[in-house]
């Protein structure tokens, strides 16, 4: 199980057969998706944050103010952090949320299994 990242420019289009729609997707990580997956299944349910509804499961979607909202939360993650695997996947997630945060209509993608 593991959970990947995909930043997207705009509202996410998934390929269609014959879509003449562009691509979203400025950029996505693997790489740390079993480590992420393990973190935030272990989030405490029905908090005031936003990470915690990320399915693993499924693909869950962040808008640039829901984002904002979890890169509140990154700091409560390093807490949690047991090595460097799950240290580096909270970093590169830290990453995805403010670069979506951050860039007006922008959504950031959570990938499950």
């Amino acid at each position: 199980m593991g959970i990947d990242l995909q930043l997207h420019n705009s509202r996410p289009q998934w390929p269609r057969r014959h879509s003449r729609r562009k691509p979203t997707v400025v950029r996505q990580s693997h790489e740390h998706g079993a480590a992420l997956a393990q973190l935030i299944a272990e989030l405490p349910a029905n908090t005031s944050g936003k990470l915690w509804m990320v399915d693993p499961y499924n693909d869950t979607v962040f808008n640039e103010q829901q984002a904002a909202v979890a890169l509140g939360e990154i700091p409560d993650l390093l807490d949690r952090c047991t090595d460097n695997s799950h240290t580096e996947a909270v970093r590169d997630l830290a990453t995805y949320l403010n670069d979506c945060a951050t860039t007006p209509g922008s959504y950031l993608v959570f990938v499950g299994d």
